[in-house]
């Protein structure tokens, strides 16, 4: 009905998988939120022409205050028309993109890839090469083995995607939308295939890196490389809006989370007022938006892409055994549940910690600084740095032996939510948001 929480203390004890659930959904909404609120002030800042890091941070402070303030007005159905309209931007100017590069080199992508190869220079052989960045070594290897299992795994655990669901009518609607969406998705994916040869090939490595932003302005440098000035500034307001959309979902999804799940039916025991879960859902909004703007300020700098991947991670460990074990295994219960949330999400949030991805990376000489989120200490003693492919297995191995170690079942309720998500017979219809 509202959040992720419904579907799995639907046949669970409340209280206990509600609280659970609305960590997790914390959880992966701040980390989601370190990546669009570093990737806003980086767009910004290659705007503006700011290279200063406290410019950049007094950036991401006044993106962050707008976006909050956005938050608290539009609401829920702000957030979808501004997502609906973004969404037809988005492809629209990517296409335009895509056909605009592919016939600078007469629609052929061999031709394409040759003029990024040319453009890199000596590094221009390895450029097509796999394993370029992941394939190093064997530690390499299996980080990108790892990122991978987390980028498809992570999507179906990701809170603020599984609440969209509840903004259709019915259903059919919400399986409709599922499979236009993955159409949609992966055209676009198509796109920034050509997108990204090109920058390669138009702009180059080279100025990519030094461009305020880094390896994040990319596409921003090669709309101006395209179309001038205006180009840059249309790519730029899509890429802002598509920001402004992702986080105004994350931050309704954590605030309506904690709202209603944790306010309203652990705290309140489900005697909570419409008005009074509102009243915290907004303030939780202010403070989830607070640690975000710190949070981006600490990540400004990083590759948007990984800490993305970082989020999938956290989804895949804490949400997804859970959701699959609600839907398929009859004999799942709240023991499991729970272990299986708590488990997944503190092996990941660990492994992050500890992680070259937090600190220990070397020094570039070049730039004089480290890829690490933190400059100048190593506690590091985890090797990759993403940590999907250790806990999300742990976190469904534990959801097994959480359940098989309990004695509680509910078979009559297990087969209610079997009906309901094999047909949408007895589903509550979307309400008004």
């Amino acid at each position: 009905k509202f959040t992720m929480g419904d579907v799995l203390a639907f046949r669970m004890k409340q209280r206990p998988v509600r609280a659970a659930a609305a960590t997790s959904t914390l959880a992966v909404s701040f980390f989601y939120l370190l990546a669009q609120m570093a990737g806003a002030g980086g767009l910004v800042a290659l705007l503006l022409g700011i290279e200063s890091k406290a410019g950049q941070a007094a950036i991401i402070v006044i993106v962050g205050i707008i976006m909050i303030a956005y938050v608290l007005i539009g609401g829920m159905k702000g957030t979808t028309w501004v997502q609906i309209i973004k969404a037809a931007l988005l492809i629209a100017g990517a296409l335009a993109m895509t056909i605009w590069v592919l016939a600078m080199y007469g629609f052929n992508f061999s031709g394409l890839l040759q003029g990024a190869v040319d453009k890199a220079g000596k590094a221009g052989e390895a450029l097509l090469g796999p394993g370029n960045q992941y394939g190093k070594t064997g530690t390499t290897k299996l980080d990108f083995l790892s990122l991978g299992i987390a980028l498809v795994l992570g999507t179906a655990g990701l809170p603020h995607v599984l609440m969209r669901f509840y903004t259709v009518p019915t259903a059919k609607e919400a399986r409709r939308s599922v499979v236009w969406a993955i159409a949609l998705i992966g055209i676009f994916y198509l796109f920034t295939l050509v997108l990204g040869y090109g920058a390669g090939a138009l702009v180059g490595s080279d100025k990519i890196k030094a461009a305020p932003g880094g390896v994040n302005s990319a596409a921003p440098l090669l709309a101006l490389e395209l179309g001038g000035p205006i180009l840059l500034g249309l790519i730029a307001a899509i890429a802002f809006a598509t920001i402004l959309a992702v986080v105004a979902g994350l931050t309704i999804t954590a605030s309506a989370s904690f709202a209603h799940d944790v306010y309203a039916n652990v705290i309140k025991k489900g005697k909570a007022s419409p008005a009074s879960e509102v009243k915290v859902a907004r303030i939780t909004a202010l403070v989830i938006g607070a640690v975000a703007i710190l949070g981006g300020i600490l990540a400004n700098g990083q590759n948007i892409a990984f800490l993305v991947a970082l989020a999938f991670a956290v989804a895949a460990s804490a949400n997804l055994p859970t959701i699959l074990y609600s839907l398929f295994w009859k004999r799942f219960n709240t023991q499991g549940a729970l272990w299986s949330i708590y488990g997944g999400l503190a092996v990941c949030v660990l492994l992050i910690v500890f992680s070259p991805a937090v600190s220990g990376k070397p020094v570039d000489p070049k730039t004089g600084k480290s890829a690490s989120m933190l400059q100048g200490v190593d506690f590091h003693w985890f090797p990759l740095d993403n940590p999907g492919i250790v806990s999300i297995p742990v976190a469904f191995f534990l959801g097994w032996l959480g359940t098989v170690l309990s004695k509680e079942h509910n078979q009559e309720k297990y087969a209610e939510m079997e009906v309901r998500s094999l047909t949408g017979a007895g589903a509550e219809k979307a309400i008004s948001h």
